[in-house]
């Protein structure tokens, strides 16, 4: 039967990452210094970059020498706690049961603490290729510190073969998600007092057609577009969520800015549904505005962009991951992470972690202590495979 118990250097190094209160708006950098000094102390090659304000960073260590390798990659920030109601403080790690409670416990800082206990193991072993270990921020309020490590990874020329991105997956292999990307839309009109209307320009009307049009694309997406089954909605999604605009109930707006959402399958090519937005505004909706008010129009503004992963089955990155971890079939999300990244920039991937989606982001956020203990068999596999063959 398998050991339920994780082992205390992965709950010691689990309540000292639940402690750093890394929710996205804040810094990382003592979450950082402190996973620097923990995998220096066991003879790991550090690399960081940071945001343009030096406020937070990524962190790459290696153990190991030579090309190649592997990372087991995961996210240092967390979301807010506000306005939730917790049991207990969400920046002390509590045991109640067969769970670990906290803020990160499940999304992710427990795959991270698996990770960072396994660091003595991974400087003993005599690795054939690297292990690396990449910590990122920001990753959600938009994955927006991922690129900055990779683009940091391609200077240095270090080309890992495969990347294993820790979220919540109940421990399960996950080999593909959907993408994802968020855009604003601004339109621009004319102010005028409401018994004016024809001297004005009322923005948020002509809002109100892109709008339609992107519900007109979203229908068609249902009915007739790409499927992925697996997924639990297997096909593209857009969706207008957060709209604001209008100055008073007696003026013409001359402004309406909105935000609409973009899930599309694996497989699909994210850019064909914005040429057809940006079409429809150019040829239907800005001449109309233009003819009343020339300095009136539409600007459509990318603000996130999480690329599908889609990992073959029979890759052979694939196949080993799924050799290490116990018998079941792959699996498809519907959220996104990380490993869209790494795979767009040639590194294979796939999703695997402790703790369910389900759990995240929610008060009273935990990890089952078994699935910890899961994921130190999954690395005590890895690392196995990874060693140099030793002479009979």
């Amino acid at each position: 039967m398998p050991n339920e118990t994780p082992q205390e250097s992965t709950l010691a190094c689990l309540r000292q990452l639940i402690g750093f209160d890394t929710t996205s708006r804040n810094s990382n950098l003592a979450l950082i210094d402190w996973a620097e000094a923990h995998l220096s102390t066991h003879g790991a090659k550090i690399r960081r970059n940071y945001n343009r304000d030096r406020t937070k960073a990524n962190l790459f260590a290696t153990f190991g020498e030579g090309p190649g390798g592997i990372v087991l990659s995961g996210h240092s920030d967390v979301v807010p706690v506000d306005g939730q109601a917790w049991s207990s403080d969400p920046f002390k790690a509590e045991i109640r049961g067969d769970r670990l409670y906290g803020r990160g416990a499940c999304d992710m800082k427990g795959f991270i603490s698996v990770v960072l206990a396994q660091a003595e193991k991974f400087s003993q072993a005599q690795l054939s290729t690297p292990i690396h270990v990449a910590l990122s921020y920001d990753e959600e309020v938009g994955c927006l510190g991922i690129s900055g490590l990779l683009d940091d990874l391609s200077i240095a020329g270090i080309r890992p073969d495969g990347c294993i991105v820790g979220e919540p997956t109940s421990m399960r292999l996950v080999t593909a998600h959907k993408g994802g990307r968020v855009y604003r839309c601004k339109v621009r009109g004319q102010a005028a007092h409401s018994s004016l209307t024809p001297s004005g320009l009322n923005a948020i009307e002509y809002a109100a057609r892109v709008i339609t049009f992107i519900q007109d694309l979203a229908w068609r997406e249902e009915e007739q577009g790409l499927r992925v089954e697996g997924l639990d909605v297997p096909f593209s999604t857009i969706s207008t969520n957060l709209i604001s605009g209008g100055r008073g109930q007696n003026i013409v707006p001359a402004e309406c800015e909105f935000l609409f959402d973009y899930r599309y399958v694996p497989g699909m090519a994210p850019d064909s549904f914005i040429d057809s937005i940006r079409a429809y505004v150019a040829e239907q909706v800005e001449p109309r505005m233009r003819r009343h008010h020339p300095h009136a129009g539409v600007e459509l503004e990318r603000t996130a962009d999480i690329p599908a992963l889609n990992a073959q089955e029979k890759d052979d990155f694939t196949q080993l991951a799924k050799s290490l971890l116990r018998p079941h079939a792959s699996a498809k999300v519907a959220y996104g992470t990380e490993a869209g990244f790494f795979q767009r920039v040639g590194i294979p991937s796939i999703v695997c972690g402790p703790g369910s989606i389900d759990d995240a982001h929610k008060p009273d956020e935990f990890v089952p202590l078994a699935q910890l203990a899961e994921c130190e068999l999954f690395m005590d596999r890895l690392v196995a495979r990874m060693r140099v063959a030793q002479p009979a």
